[in-house]
């Protein structure tokens, strides 16, 4: 037995398929008359389907939504927002677009809807990540968390399997770490080990079939499960390295946790044993870490670090940064220890 606390987040969730058919009734519910559309440039597309769905309600479309959120794009969505007017935003897409949606909603407090086309999990917490000359900083605030959800499980066919993948893993990382957050409670350990039970068992069949509709349901659901867990508890190690890697070297937001997620998981290990008996479970497995880095090949994610271009002498420039603050000393000094699982991680890939 343990005491804990459980904040649930306050945002409104529509799961289903054809649910991006009630954005009109969302942005009434919310009082916004003309919304600024959001996407990256490759879902530039679907936005302006949805767009056509709210007519002169959609006040006009920005599509250069970017991974990291730095915050010169939000700079320039801030000025097209200033031009159109709009009072409400809607993000499509990932956590690209979703990122950008938070940061202006920080700046500015307008209603936020999003319309997840990934497993990224961004939609459900109250957290942005920015990125300004190669540095990524986290910020909390209720003010960052969307007002309403609308997952629409169409909207996830057409995303390619090789991204559904390393998405899913992603959406994978939230509820492991939330396993063993500080503020861990009973709650989000149920959400925890449903979640990643339905994208283990989905990932695989839609690499396999991507156009499965069930599979493409169960691994949303999974990832709304994931996300409520990374927006109710901190995170810890593996989302920190994930952070400086990403915001210091430019690397994918997905595939960067798709590589990391099983070492940092076995480097835990011995200090969480009530997280590896609920990813036990969960992965029907006596060895979690394992089972994660065997998703991977089963779901062809990358392997290691290399496979994402980074070579692995360039660790040791964040540890000869001589602007390193504390808090980044502390996740390279684990990046360090963490080499040699690297390296098994190349050897096996």
């Amino acid at each position: 037995m343990r005491d804990f606390i459980y904040s649930a987040a306050p945002a409104r969730i529509l799961f289903g398929t054809g649910t991006v058919g009630r954005l009109g009734e969302e942005l009434d519910r919310l009082g916004v008359r003309r919304a600024l559309m959001l996407s990256t440039r490759g879902q530039q597309g679907t936005a302006l389907a949805i767009a056509e769905k709210i007519g002169a309600r959609c006040a006009g479309l920005f599509p250069g939504a970017a991974m990291h959120t730095p915050v010169d794009v939000t700079a320039s969505a801030m000025e097209k927002l200033e031009e159109t007017g709009a009072d409400g935003l809607v993000a499509i897409g990932g956590g690209s677009a979703i990122g950008l949606s938070k940061a202006i909603a920080l700046r500015t407090d307008l209603p936020q809807i999003v319309i997840p086309t990934t497993y990224a999990g961004s939609e459900m917490t109250p957290i942005l990540g920015e990125t300004q000359d190669g540095v990524k900083n986290t910020r909390s605030s209720p003010a960052i968390l969307p007002e309403v959800v609308l997952y629409d499980v169409d909207l996830t066919l057409g995303l390619p399997a090789a991204i559904s993948g390393v998405s899913g893993l992603n959406a994978i990382a939230h509820a492991v770490e939330a396993l063993y957050a500080r503020d861990r409670n009973p709650v989000t350990d149920l959400m925890a080990e449903q979640g990643v039970r339905a994208l283990a068992r989905s990932l695989p069949h839609i690499v396999a079939e991507p156009d499965a509709h069930d599979a493409r349901y169960d691994a949303l659901y999974g990832a709304w499960l994931c996300g409520t867990c990374l927006g109710s508890v901190g995170m810890a190690l593996h989302h920190k390295i994930c952070h400086t890697l990403g915001g210091s070297f430019g690397l994918p937001h997905a595939q960067t946790h798709a590589v990391m997620l099983p070492h940092a998981l076995a480097y835990n290990s011995p200090a969480v044993p009530d997280a590896m008996a609920t990813l036990g479970r969960a992965f029907a497995s006596d060895d979690p870490a394992q089972a994660l880095f065997d998703l991977g090949r089963n779901i062809d994610a990358p392997a290691a670090l290399r496979d994402l271009g980074m070579a692995r002498g360039r660790l040791k420039i964040l540890a000869h940064r001589q602007e390193v603050d504390v808090g980044r000393a502390h996740v390279v000094h684990h990046l360090m220890h963490l080499q040699p699982l690297f390296a098994q991680a190349e050897h096996h890939a």
